[in-house]
């Protein structure tokens, strides 16, 4: 049976770490003296009054966790998140509808990056450091950012870890879980200060440099301007972006070791980072080539933006240096590619992930050889560690899961009058938090406002699935989820 005191609890206590972020929001927008200071003070309020509400009921509580109870306080975590997330939005004025604003809020927090503002350029400073902050905070995971600076709030951690991590394989670098998130936190901190000093030095100001480098670690794309990183017109800039984009896609721990422990070796010698590589590199050159012969672009500009692109859909962050929607149409197939199979997990993208891939791979090049020997004992092994039968099995339920709702979402839009190619990459778009898409009507370069309100809802129902990996979301609309036994 779920044990609803823990679950309040723990929710209650993300609300004040919610709150907290506001306030700081509260206090850029006293700096900058804009009119957004009466949304974040009521924001605060609320978020801060609905913490003391759930520390209420959930007083008295044990401090163990179970696994049905870590499913459901991690994905109510990301709903109420949004849900509170939105109201410095619609408290200003700046999105009036309510499926925007969680449309919005919750491409924040999952780090999709669709957006439904057609005009960010007009928004208060502290309203666009709001939105960049969401992303940066769900790049890890919200409970996952609790583990690490609260590790005593959350008992039965590893359980909410399971629950919130990407990729079919948890890894840990440290025994202990919560030593694990505070490592795991320093990288990314220290990812987004040394590409916020990059950008600086490239001719950015401090608060352009602090936005990108938050939503280029996090792998979000939420800008600061309509035009994304194009608005610089900077060489500098793009390749400072695809740099710490690419990296943000390799795993966390492989990075740790590679960087902190010296052993450069073991990252080339990582199956999913090769998977990763190669794929970059193979679809930068193909459009490159395809870019040269067919738009007339010359050497510099085509590698500079078939790496960009390829790079921000491979890792799902979503800036843009160019219209890909002008690009010939093979390259949208390969670009789709890309935003299906993702970076590496225990990264902050999104997608497929590269593990799967690799294990994909495997399984496949077994049942070759099966049909040769058929009585032999053929296991797969990834960086050569052997992988559970049950990790297979799993493997295969979370792809046919993701195609399936994929298509069905894509269904339910075609049905809504949505065009059969903007249909197809929205829907894989939110469940890979992509954010741009491939289409006349929506290209990567436009917002998401003209969607009906019930497709926004859709599509943040996906991202919220996506980001979780479907399965944490998806259990919880089970019978048995439910049942005492």
């Amino acid at each position: 049976m779920v044990n609803f005191r823990i679950v309040y609890k723990i929710i209650g206590s993300l609300l004040f770490i919610e709150g907290a972020f506001m306030l700081g929001c509260l206090a850029m927008a006293f700096s900058y003296k804009e009119d957004d200071v009466v949304a974040f003070l009521l924001s605060v309020c609320f978020t801060v009054a609905a913490g003391f509400i759930f520390k209420y009921f959930g007083r008295n509580s044990d401090n163990n966790l179970s696994r049905r109870d870590a499913y459901l306080v991690v994905t109510l975590a990301w709903v109420i998140f949004s849900f509170f997330g939105m109201l410095p939005f619609l408290i200003g004025g700046y999105i009036t509808n309510i499926a925007d604003a969680y449309f919005e809020t919750m491409s924040g927090f999952t780090t999709t990056g669709a957006t439904i503002l057609d005009d960010v350029e007009h928004l208060p400073h502290a309203i666009l450091f709001w939105r960049t902050m969401t992303q940066w905070i769900g790049g890890l995971g919200i409970v996952f950012f609790t583990i690490a600076i609260l590790p005593s709030m959350v008992g039965g951690s590893v359980r909410v870890f399971a629950a919130e991590a990407t990729g079919p394989i948890k890894s840990k670098m440290h025994p202990r879980l919560s030593t694990t998130a505070k490592w795991i936190w320093t990288i990314y901190s220290g990812l987004t200060l040394a590409c916020l000093f990059c950008y600086y030095m490239a001719g950015m100001d401090w608060f352009d440099s602090i936005n990108y480098s938050m939503t280029t670690t996090a792998t979000g794309g939420f800008a600061t301007h309509n035009d994304s990183t194009s608005h610089f017109q900077s060489a500098a800039v793009d390749y400072i972006t695809v740099l710490f984009m690419f990296l943000s896609g390799i795993n966390f721990m492989v990075l740790y070791m590679a960087v902190f422990r010296l052993k450069t070796k073991n990252l080339f010698a990582n199956s999913e980072f090769r998977l990763y590589l190669s794929v970059t590199l193979g679809a930068i050159a193909w459009i490159m080539y395809l870019l040269i012969t067919r738009n007339g672009y010359g050497f510099e500009q085509a590698l500079r933006s078939s790496m960009f692109q390829v790079v921000s859909f491979i890792t799902t962050t979503g800036l843009f240096n160019d219209d890909a929607a002008l690009w010939p149409h093979i390259t949208w197939v390969i670009l789709g590619v890309c935003m299906f199979i993702g970076s590496c997990a225990g990264s902050t993208s999104g997608g497929f992930k590269c593990v799967r891939g690799v294990m994909v791979l495997k399984v496949l090049r077994n049942e070759f050889k099966r049909c040769l020997h058929p009585n032999a004992v053929l296991p797969v092994k990834v960086n050569g560690q052997p992988i559970p039968q049950a990790r297979i099995s799993t493997l295969l339920s979370f792809f046919a899961l993701f195609v399936l709702m994929c298509l069905i979402s894509a269904t339910i839009m075609i049905v809504a009058g949505i065009d059969n190619t903007n249909a197809i990459t929205i829907a894989l778009s939110c469940m890979s938090n992509v954010g741009p898409t491939l289409g006349t009507e929506i290209g990567p370069a436009m917002s998401w406002s003209s969607l009906p309100d019930g497709i926004k809802w859709v599509c943040s129902f996906l991202m919220l699935m996506g980001r979780l990996e479907i399965m944490t979301v998806l259990v919880l609309f089970t019978g048995s989820f439910w049942k005492d036994n």
